[in-house]
């Protein structure tokens, strides 16, 4: 993003971003009216756009965290903008996202299948951003740079301690697919080989030879938490929306449970990529 666009456009339905960032930019306003400073005067000490000065006072833009770095220090805030930035920074990821995120940052247990793409936890920024600069109709650069931050921040739950069990089922032919070139493509093998080596994580690939295959309804999520509660998605059940019914929960790890039979094991899947990467 050029420096004339120190920010991200606000999600008029997110209703809490929202209010953060029309919190942020009264702040912001108020700051530089303390110390007596004109828009135009400030936009030019920070380095911006008075127009793009003036969409973050009125919350209509998200601000990016060196941006209220700067100002805080120009406006001489004492950290009360720089402090904002944690708040800013959930913004800034789509609420579908955002809530996602929170739902995987509680669960102790996810089970994991994706028929289209590598799963979003799994994939390398390379190989993220060709997804992303694929779609069609085709992504704005604010929303491709806001669903890659996104996506960043949800590889935190590798990192975790004590860490969720992880498991994922790959179809072998989305290891197979050059998105975005070979050499993308190769980095992304060598990250699954990285991944599987961790003691939380199982990562099974469904070949592309097999005759029976139970994930012939889509993509599979099932989350699990220390309670005992789970929530699951599939494009099949409900809409596509999350549920935490007993009945739909128990299809769903069901159908999972089959695909998990029907791939090969983890060592199996390891041999694959690496064949793969080998050929790559």
């Amino acid at each position: 993003m050029s420096v004339e666009e120190p920010s991200w456009e606000v999600d008029p339905d997110d209703d809490w971003g929202v209010a953060v960032i029309a919190t942020v930019g009264r702040q912001l306003r108020l700051r530089r009216e303390a110390v007596g400073m004109r828009a135009a005067e400030f936009a030019d000490v920070v380095g911006y756009g008075e127009d793009m000065v003036y969409k973050i006072e009125g919350g209509k833009r998200i601000p990016r965290p060196e941006f209220l770095d700067k100002a805080d220090d120009i406006l001489g805030a004492g950290g009360l903008l720089s402090a904002m930035k944690d708040d800013v920074a959930k913004v800034r990821y789509p609420k579908k996202v955002r809530d996602l995120a929170k739902l995987e940052a509680r669960a102790v247990e996810m089970q994991l299948y994706d028929p289209l793409n590598i799963h979003g936890l799994l994939q390398t920024p390379e190989y993220a951003r060709g997804l992303l600069l694929m779609r069609r109709p085709a992504y704005t650069q604010d929303e491709v740079e806001r669903y890659m931050a996104a996506r960043v921040a949800r590889k935190t739950v590798f990192e975790r301690d004590p860490a969720p069990e992880l498991s994922f089922v790959l179809e072998e032919w989305t290891l197979r697919r050059p998105l975005g070139g070979r050499e993308a493509l190769r980095r992304q093998l060598e990250h699954l080989l990285e991944v599987s080596e961790l003691r939380q994580v199982e990562l099974q690939v469904m070949p592309m030879a097999r005759v029976e295959h139970a994930g012939v309804d889509g993509a599979i999520e099932v989350l699990k938490f220390e309670d005992g509660s789970a929530v699951g998605r599939s494009p099949v059940v409900a809409g596509g929306r999350p549920v935490t019914d007993l009945r739909q929960l128990r299809i769903l790890e069901l159908r999972y449970g089959i695909i998990r039979t029907q791939a090969l094991t983890p060592s199996e899947s390891t041999d694959v990529i690496q064949g793969l990467l080998g050929e790559t």
